[in-house]
């Protein structure tokens, strides 16, 4: 396990933090409604101890300056982009096969079951933080992961709502407080920007 970063939430997730090898799911209403400011802590946390971080797929480069502000290493940082839906999964089990990783994060909108399946059988043989972030309608499709979120954003803070976990759970959402949001996500990528950015690196 390792800590969210957010008390309250700590105290409400079995083991007091974010369960490793494991999928964990998170759901939001829109991209940029919080997502990456629930697990920047952790990020900045695992970085800053030399763990390696991939981002996979996301749905816009990763804007460096902003995660280095939330404490993210950016050496430890790699970004994989695949072009095509059928790469996305297979590079996300590569990563998790070969323990290339301590966190993986994967952006992808549609999943059947077993592909779902798939990918959750693989986190469960690394070692690694696995967070998958989907649209907030995957939250009525069933799910192996370990444990989902239901993220909304409120106010200046985030309420969560734990779907499913390992363990017993509140059914009500948990309201957080954002002190520094963090806007890490808010930018497209043109090719040109990806060679030049330092985060726009490669996973070998």
């Amino acid at each position: 396990m390792l800590p969210t970063g957010f008390a309250q939430l700590d105290g409400q997730l079995p083991g007091g933090g974010w369960p490793s090898a494991a999928l964990t799911e998170i759901l939001s209403s829109a991209e940029g409604s919080g997502e990456l400011q629930l697990v920047l802590p952790a990020l900045a946390s695992l970085s800053a101890a030399g763990r390696r971080i991939v981002w996979l797929a996301p749905p816009h480069l990763p804007f460096a300056p902003a995660l280095a502000a939330a404490g993210v290493d950016l050496r430890n940082v790699a970004l994989v982009r695949t072009p095509r839906h059928r790469d996305v999964l297979w590079a996300a089990e590569q990563v998790l096969r070969a323990r290339a990783c301590h966190a993986l994060l994967l952006w992808c909108r549609e999943l059947r079951y077993t592909e779902l399946r798939r990918l959750a059988v693989a986190a469960d043989g690394s070692h690694a933080l696995a967070m998958l972030f989907r649209p907030q309608a995957s939250a009525q499709a069933s799910s192996p992961a370990a444990l989902r979120l239901m993220l909304a954003p409120a106010g200046d803070g985030l309420d969560v709502r734990v779907l499913k976990c390992r363990g017993p759970h509140s059914e009500l959402p948990l309201r957080l407080h954002l002190t520094r949001p963090v806007h890490a996500l808010d930018r497209p990528a043109p090719a040109a920007s990806r060679a030049r950015d330092p985060v726009a690196r490669l996973c070998p």
